[in-house]
Protein backbone atom coordinates (compact mmCIF):
# COMPACT_ATOMS: atom_id res chain seq x y z
CA UNK A 1 0.00 0.00 0.00
CA UNK A 2 1.07 3.06 -0.72
CA UNK A 3 -0.12 4.97 2.49
CA UNK A 4 1.15 2.95 5.82
CA UNK A 5 -1.24 3.00 8.74
CA UNK A 6 1.29 4.12 11.12
CA UNK A 7 1.01 7.22 8.34
CA UNK A 8 -2.95 8.08 8.90
CA UNK A 9 -2.55 7.30 12.73
CA UNK A 10 0.01 9.70 13.13
CA UNK A 11 -1.94 12.02 10.56
CA UNK A 12 -4.94 11.32 12.93
CA UNK A 13 -3.00 12.62 16.28
CA UNK A 14 -1.79 15.95 14.11
CA UNK A 15 -5.59 16.64 13.34
CA UNK A 16 -4.75 16.37 9.62
CA UNK A 17 -7.53 13.36 8.95
CA UNK A 18 -11.24 13.57 9.64
CA UNK A 19 -12.48 10.39 11.06
CA UNK A 20 -15.57 9.32 9.57
CA UNK A 21 -17.29 6.47 10.94
CA UNK A 22 -19.92 3.66 9.75
CA UNK A 23 -20.93 0.54 11.70
CA UNK A 24 -18.45 -1.61 11.97
CA UNK A 25 -16.61 0.54 14.51
CA UNK A 26 -19.43 -0.85 16.87
CA UNK A 27 -19.17 -4.63 16.09
CA UNK A 28 -16.92 -5.20 19.02
CA UNK A 29 -19.32 -3.78 21.62
CA UNK A 30 -21.71 -6.16 23.28
CA UNK A 31 -24.54 -5.36 26.05
CA UNK A 32 -23.14 -5.45 29.39
CA UNK A 33 -25.93 -7.29 30.74
CA UNK A 34 -26.76 -10.07 28.40
CA UNK A 35 -23.54 -9.87 26.16
CA UNK A 36 -24.70 -9.37 23.34
CA UNK A 37 -24.06 -7.79 19.95
CA UNK A 38 -24.52 -4.31 19.99
CA UNK A 39 -27.17 -4.02 16.48
CA UNK A 40 -25.06 -1.18 14.26
CA UNK A 41 -25.48 -2.68 10.58
CA UNK A 42 -27.75 -3.13 8.11
CA UNK A 43 -29.11 -6.68 8.70
CA UNK A 44 -28.62 -6.13 12.87
CA UNK A 45 -30.48 -3.88 13.44
CA UNK A 46 -33.45 -5.24 11.40
CA UNK A 47 -33.33 -8.38 13.16
CA UNK A 48 -33.56 -6.31 16.88
CA UNK A 49 -36.28 -4.18 15.27
CA UNK A 50 -37.83 -7.47 14.62
CA UNK A 51 -37.34 -9.37 17.77
CA UNK A 52 -34.71 -11.84 16.54
CA UNK A 53 -36.34 -12.69 13.20
CA UNK A 54 -35.60 -11.98 9.79
CA UNK A 55 -38.28 -10.21 7.72
CA UNK A 56 -38.79 -10.86 3.84
CA UNK A 57 -36.32 -10.58 1.60
CA UNK A 58 -37.22 -7.18 0.25
CA UNK A 59 -37.29 -5.71 3.64
CA UNK A 60 -33.91 -7.43 4.52
CA UNK A 61 -32.07 -5.68 1.54
CA UNK A 62 -31.36 -2.58 3.76
CA UNK A 63 -32.51 -1.43 7.18
CA UNK A 64 -34.40 2.01 5.86
CA UNK A 65 -36.67 -0.05 4.05
CA UNK A 66 -37.58 -2.32 6.51
CA UNK A 67 -38.35 0.36 8.88
CA UNK A 68 -40.06 1.90 6.73
CA UNK A 69 -42.65 -1.40 6.72
CA UNK A 70 -42.68 -1.00 10.87
CA UNK A 71 -43.48 2.73 10.12
CA UNK A 72 -46.46 2.02 7.58
CA UNK A 73 -48.09 -0.55 9.70
CA UNK A 74 -47.74 0.91 13.88
CA UNK A 75 -46.22 4.47 12.93
CA UNK A 76 -42.57 6.61 12.90
CA UNK A 77 -42.87 6.83 16.96
CA UNK A 78 -42.26 2.97 16.79
CA UNK A 79 -39.32 2.58 15.17
CA UNK A 80 -37.82 6.30 17.68
CA UNK A 81 -38.73 3.56 20.94
CA UNK A 82 -36.73 0.86 18.99
CA UNK A 83 -33.88 3.29 18.36
CA UNK A 84 -34.28 4.66 21.84
CA UNK A 85 -34.77 1.37 23.68
CA UNK A 86 -31.41 0.10 21.66
CA UNK A 87 -29.19 3.45 22.11
CA UNK A 88 -30.68 5.36 24.52
CA UNK A 89 -31.88 2.59 27.20
CA UNK A 90 -28.93 -0.46 27.36
CA UNK A 91 -25.74 0.19 28.89
CA UNK A 92 -23.06 -0.88 26.65
CA UNK A 93 -19.32 -1.92 26.65
CA UNK A 94 -16.87 0.56 25.25
CA UNK A 95 -15.59 0.45 21.27
CA UNK A 96 -11.97 -0.03 21.19
CA UNK A 97 -11.96 2.91 18.35
CA UNK A 98 -13.62 5.29 20.60
CA UNK A 99 -11.15 4.59 23.22
CA UNK A 100 -8.79 5.97 20.93
CA UNK A 101 -10.80 8.83 19.76
CA UNK A 102 -11.51 9.46 23.09
CA UNK A 103 -7.61 10.16 23.36
CA UNK A 104 -7.04 11.59 20.02
CA UNK A 105 -10.08 14.40 20.80
CA UNK A 106 -10.54 15.17 16.98
CA UNK A 107 -11.47 18.67 16.14
CA UNK A 108 -14.36 17.08 14.00
CA UNK A 109 -15.98 13.72 13.88
CA UNK A 110 -18.60 12.34 11.41
CA UNK A 111 -20.45 9.28 12.94
CA UNK A 112 -23.25 8.02 10.91
CA UNK A 113 -24.09 5.91 13.86
CA UNK A 114 -27.05 6.29 16.40
CA UNK A 115 -25.68 5.48 19.51
CA UNK A 116 -23.92 7.82 22.10
CA UNK A 117 -20.36 6.71 22.39
CA UNK A 118 -18.89 9.91 20.57
CA UNK A 119 -20.90 11.88 22.58
CA UNK A 120 -19.73 9.93 25.93
CA UNK A 121 -15.92 10.20 24.77
CA UNK A 122 -16.44 14.47 24.51
CA UNK A 123 -18.78 14.53 28.28
CA UNK A 124 -15.98 16.19 29.79
CA UNK A 125 -15.60 18.93 27.41
CA UNK A 126 -17.47 21.69 25.95
CA UNK A 127 -18.47 21.06 22.19
CA UNK A 128 -21.14 21.28 19.77
CA UNK A 129 -23.10 18.23 18.65
CA UNK A 130 -25.29 18.63 15.10
CA UNK A 131 -27.73 16.16 14.20
CA UNK A 132 -29.72 15.05 11.19
CA UNK A 133 -33.94 15.49 11.42
CA UNK A 134 -36.18 15.11 8.88
CA UNK A 135 -40.04 15.82 7.86
CA UNK A 136 -39.80 18.57 10.15
CA UNK A 137 -42.08 21.45 9.31
CA UNK A 138 -41.64 24.94 9.91
CA UNK A 139 -37.76 24.67 9.18
CA UNK A 140 -35.86 24.75 5.53
CA UNK A 141 -32.99 23.24 7.24
CA UNK A 142 -32.17 19.20 7.89
CA UNK A 143 -30.32 19.83 10.78
CA UNK A 144 -30.61 20.68 14.89
CA UNK A 145 -27.15 21.68 16.72
CA UNK A 146 -26.60 21.59 20.49
CA UNK A 147 -23.96 23.85 22.25
CA UNK A 148 -22.54 21.02 25.02
CA UNK A 149 -21.10 23.15 27.96
CA UNK A 150 -19.46 20.72 29.96
CA UNK A 151 -23.00 19.51 31.80
CA UNK A 152 -25.61 19.74 29.21
CA UNK A 153 -26.99 20.50 26.17
CA UNK A 154 -28.74 23.76 25.25
CA UNK A 155 -30.09 24.23 21.12
CA UNK A 156 -28.68 26.90 19.37
CA UNK A 157 -28.95 28.53 15.61
CA UNK A 158 -26.21 27.99 13.80
CA UNK A 159 -24.69 31.62 14.02
CA UNK A 160 -24.15 30.83 17.58
CA UNK A 161 -21.96 28.05 17.52
CA UNK A 162 -18.18 28.59 18.37
CA UNK A 163 -16.23 27.59 16.27
CA UNK A 164 -13.04 26.96 18.17
CA UNK A 165 -14.87 23.86 20.12
CA UNK A 166 -14.95 20.14 18.62
CA UNK A 167 -18.01 19.74 16.56
CA UNK A 168 -19.46 16.26 16.42
CA UNK A 169 -21.47 15.57 13.37
CA UNK A 170 -24.11 12.65 13.65
CA UNK A 171 -26.32 12.91 10.34
CA UNK A 172 -28.68 9.60 11.35
CA UNK A 173 -29.34 11.26 14.77
CA UNK A 174 -28.85 9.90 17.93
CA UNK A 175 -31.20 9.75 21.48
CA UNK A 176 -28.98 12.53 23.80
CA UNK A 177 -30.17 14.88 24.33
CA UNK A 178 -33.31 14.03 22.80
CA UNK A 179 -34.42 11.82 19.82
CA UNK A 180 -33.94 12.55 16.60
CA UNK A 181 -33.32 10.00 13.81
CA UNK A 182 -33.28 9.46 10.12
CA UNK A 183 -33.88 5.58 9.75
CA UNK A 184 -37.12 4.81 7.46
CA UNK A 185 -36.78 5.07 3.48
CA UNK A 186 -39.21 8.65 3.79
CA UNK A 187 -36.92 9.99 6.19
CA UNK A 188 -34.08 9.63 3.75
CA UNK A 189 -35.49 11.20 0.85
CA UNK A 190 -36.38 14.06 2.67
CA UNK A 191 -32.89 14.22 4.69
CA UNK A 192 -30.93 13.57 1.14
CA UNK A 193 -32.87 15.65 -1.00
CA UNK A 194 -32.06 18.67 1.58
CA UNK A 195 -28.36 17.82 2.08
CA UNK A 196 -28.07 17.66 -2.04
CA UNK A 197 -29.66 20.77 -2.12
CA UNK A 198 -27.35 22.42 0.50
CA UNK A 199 -29.94 22.67 3.81
CA UNK A 200 -28.63 19.64 5.48
CA UNK A 201 -25.79 21.38 6.98
CA UNK A 202 -24.77 24.71 8.83
CA UNK A 203 -22.88 27.04 7.08
CA UNK A 204 -19.89 27.10 9.08
CA UNK A 205 -19.59 23.33 8.75
CA UNK A 206 -19.82 23.85 4.64
CA UNK A 207 -16.85 26.45 5.06
CA UNK A 208 -14.86 24.20 7.32
CA UNK A 209 -14.89 20.59 4.92
CA UNK A 210 -13.29 22.43 2.18
CA UNK A 211 -9.91 20.77 1.05
CA UNK A 212 -9.76 18.35 3.78
CA UNK A 213 -9.05 14.77 4.10
CA UNK A 214 -11.36 12.30 5.67
CA UNK A 215 -10.52 8.56 7.47
CA UNK A 216 -13.29 6.22 7.05
CA UNK A 217 -13.23 3.19 9.27
CA UNK A 218 -16.15 0.50 10.54
CA UNK A 219 -17.87 1.00 7.16
CA UNK A 220 -18.93 -0.49 3.99
CA UNK A 221 -19.13 0.83 0.41
CA UNK A 222 -21.76 -1.23 -0.89
CA UNK A 223 -24.99 0.21 0.58
CA UNK A 224 -26.43 3.24 -1.80
CA UNK A 225 -27.76 5.09 0.87
CA UNK A 226 -24.89 4.80 2.99
CA UNK A 227 -22.85 5.96 -0.10
CA UNK A 228 -25.03 8.86 -0.74
CA UNK A 229 -24.68 10.52 2.40
CA UNK A 230 -20.84 10.25 2.37
CA UNK A 231 -20.56 12.07 -0.76
CA UNK A 232 -22.99 15.06 0.02
CA UNK A 233 -21.08 15.10 3.93
CA UNK A 234 -17.92 15.55 2.10
CA UNK A 235 -18.21 17.61 -0.99
CA UNK A 236 -15.29 20.10 -1.49
CA UNK A 237 -12.52 17.73 -0.32
CA UNK A 238 -9.05 17.61 -0.76
CA UNK A 239 -7.46 15.32 -3.81
CA UNK A 240 -7.43 12.41 -2.63
CA UNK A 241 -10.25 12.59 -0.79
CA UNK A 242 -9.03 10.09 2.28
CA UNK A 243 -8.58 6.55 2.76
CA UNK A 244 -11.13 3.80 3.47
CA UNK A 245 -9.71 0.93 5.39
CA UNK A 246 -11.71 -2.52 4.15
CA UNK A 247 -10.71 -5.80 4.83
CA UNK A 248 -11.66 -7.85 1.26
CA UNK A 249 -13.53 -5.10 -0.28
CA UNK A 250 -15.60 -5.70 -2.94
CA UNK A 251 -15.40 -5.02 -6.93
CA UNK A 252 -18.33 -2.32 -6.13
CA UNK A 253 -16.31 -0.78 -3.83
CA UNK A 254 -13.26 -0.82 -5.16
CA UNK A 255 -15.20 1.12 -8.19
CA UNK A 256 -16.72 3.33 -5.78
CA UNK A 257 -13.67 4.54 -4.01
CA UNK A 258 -11.83 5.20 -7.32
CA UNK A 259 -14.93 6.92 -8.56
CA UNK A 260 -14.65 9.34 -5.04
CA UNK A 261 -11.11 9.22 -5.44
CA UNK A 262 -10.67 7.72 -2.17
CA UNK A 263 -7.46 5.13 -1.43
CA UNK A 264 -8.10 1.54 -0.26
CA UNK A 265 -6.63 0.23 2.30
CA UNK A 266 -7.21 -3.28 2.62
CA UNK A 267 -6.77 -3.41 6.55
CA UNK A 268 -9.38 -2.86 9.44
CA UNK A 269 -10.07 -0.86 12.35
CA UNK A 270 -7.45 -3.35 14.61
CA UNK A 271 -4.66 -2.98 12.27
CA UNK A 272 -4.86 0.21 12.30
CA UNK A 273 -4.67 1.02 16.44
CA UNK A 274 -1.83 -1.81 16.26
CA UNK A 275 -0.24 0.66 13.87
CA UNK A 276 -0.60 3.23 16.55
CA UNK A 277 0.46 1.50 19.74
CA UNK A 278 -2.76 1.33 21.31
CA UNK A 279 -3.70 -1.64 23.70
CA UNK A 280 -6.68 -2.68 22.37
CA UNK A 281 -6.63 -5.91 24.26
CA UNK A 282 -5.67 -4.89 27.34
CA UNK A 283 -8.56 -2.66 27.93
CA UNK A 284 -11.44 -4.88 26.35
CA UNK A 285 -10.06 -7.23 29.41
CA UNK A 286 -10.03 -5.18 31.86
CA UNK A 287 -13.82 -3.36 31.02
CA UNK A 288 -15.16 -7.00 30.69
CA UNK A 289 -13.49 -7.89 33.87
CA UNK A 290 -14.94 -4.75 35.56
CA UNK A 291 -18.53 -5.85 33.53
CA UNK A 292 -18.22 -9.39 35.02
CA UNK A 293 -17.43 -8.18 38.53
CA UNK A 294 -20.19 -5.90 38.62
CA UNK A 295 -22.68 -8.80 38.16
Amino acid sequence: MSVELSDLAKAMRRGDLIPYLGPGVLAPVVDLETGTAMPADSDSLILAMNKGRPMSKRLMWEFPRAAMDVELKRGRSAVTRFLDSTYGQRQWTRAPLHDWLAELRPHYVIDINRDTQLQDSYADQPHTLIRGIARIAGTEYRFRIHAYDGNRYQEIEQDQVDPGLPILFKPLGSPRPDATYIASDADFVDYLTELMGGFGLPRFLKEYRVGRQYLFLGLRLTRDTERMVLADVIYAASEPAGWALIPAPTDKERRYCEKKNIQLIEADIEDLLAADGFAVNDRVTAEAGAAEAGC
